[in-house]
């Protein structure tokens, strides 16, 4: 929005012309995000605790968070705000990466949000039904997957809607140029190339898997939201790199026109969650809640298929992926001893990981900041492949 008014003004005022630079936007948009949450954060707070939408704190969990409960949650809402407005502010909005990636965003988030909303609001515990969360994650992440599986080889949407009927018409045979191959890192020349069905299937998975695994990490205060700026801040180098022309020939990563883009929106993701951290540090004032944790999970998936750095997401989100991962063997080893021994066992003291730390004794500060420290370390691994190949 506003790139189209300093163009225009760059036509008599050539100073405006600094606005056309992507990092410059990047910059602004982070500014612009984080300055929306200071402002708005308070009154989302007083409004969010006026309409009693507190949060409910499972009795089986850790005795010392049932402190928290009541604590105002759902404030994953003013994190999507500030990071649309200021996306809508500073990208170029003729950009399809941009409107692809808003669209996954606010699909989840809504979701996250009849999920709240229904245990918060109507005091349903169950929510919106696993079956039903997990069908309309499906069918976002799907459309999404489908639409970048043609979107990264085009250069403009007509160009996509052709190559989507010419692969009809083919009976699905049709060949996609390399850039939808699966990249490893720290190799030059090494990918998979994954045919379109499987971009679609790993694009799905990733969407949908980044998302549940952001869910399953925010259970402490701030536990989510900084790996998630860190994440996210990381993926708008990657998709700025592959977006220049120069920077990715130079750099051995494809090149995808307008996914440079990306960095702007990847800045308001970082200023929106940094302006949400200020309240949502130990003692947390609000909570993210699914609305929050869905929804940027799948904004960290889709950033990263752009980008083509699947792989790398899975090395810089490892907190991500370990919390995830706690839950999955913890209930699959339980049920799996209670069908054995006829009584279930457990590998953790609690899951996900994050709870049996603090049931070892640790205090909820010290695992949050050394979990953040773990991102730090895993981001700076993940940085290091753009020039180690």
């Amino acid at each position: 929005m506003l790139l189209d008014l300093a163009e225009w003004l760059a036509k008599d005022y050539r100073g405006f012309n600094v606005f056309t630079y992507i990092t410059l936007r990047a910059v602004l948009a982070t500014m612009t995000a984080l300055t929306i949450s200071f402002v708005f954060g308070p009154r989302v707070i007083r409004w969010l605790s006026e309409k009693k939408i507190g949060q409910s704190v499972r009795t089986d969990g850790p005795q010392t968070h049932l402190v928290k409960s009541g604590t105002p949650t759902m404030g994953g809402a003013l994190i999507l705000i500030s990071m649309s407005i200021s996306t809508l502010l500073w990208a170029d909005l003729s950009n399809r990466f941009v409107w692809i990636i808003l669209i996954v965003t606010l699909g989840y988030g809504a979701v996250g949000w009849v999920d709240d909303w229904r245990k918060v609001v109507y005091r349903n515990p169950d929510g919106l039904s696993a079956r039903s969360k997990f069908f309309w994650q499906s069918v976002i992440g799907l459309i999404a997957a489908i639409y970048l599986a043609f979107s990264i080889s085009a250069p403009n949407n007509e160009k996509v809607v052709q190559l989507f009927f010419q692969w009809v018409g083919s009976g699905f045979t049709l060949e996609l140029p390399s850039k939808i191959d699966l990249i490893v890192p720290f190799f030059k020349s090494v990918s998979y190339p994954l045919g379109i069905f499987g971009f679609i299937v790993l694009s799905y998975l990733v969407i949908v898997g980044t998302s549940n695994a952001v869910n399953l990490t925010d259970g402490l205060d701030g536990l989510a939201i900084m790996p998630t700026v860190m994440v996210g801040a990381a993926l708008g180098i990657f998709t700025y790199v592959a977006g220049n022309a120069v920077f990715s020939k130079y750099l051995l990563l494809p090149h995808i026109p307008g996914a440079g883009e990306l960095a702007v929106f990847c800045g308001a993701l970082a200023g929106a969650g940094l302006g949400f951290l200020w309240f949502n540090a130990y003692p947390a004032e609000v909570f993210m809640g699914d609305v929050g944790a869905l929804a940027l999970g799948a904004a960290l998936g889709a950033v990263a298929i752009v980008a083509r750095q699947e792989i790398v997401l899975f090395i810089m989100g490892g907190v991500f992926v370990a919390e995830t991962l706690s839950v999955m063997l913890q209930v699959g080893w339980f049920k799996y001893t209670k069908k054995r021994y006829g009584a279930g066992r457990r590998i953790l003291l609690m899951a996900p990981l994050h709870h049996h730390f603090e049931q070892t004794g640790w205090k909820e500060t010290q695992v949050v900041v050394r979990f953040w420290i773990i991102t730090i370390l895993l981001v700076l691994f993940g940085l290091s492949t753009l020039k180690i190949r």
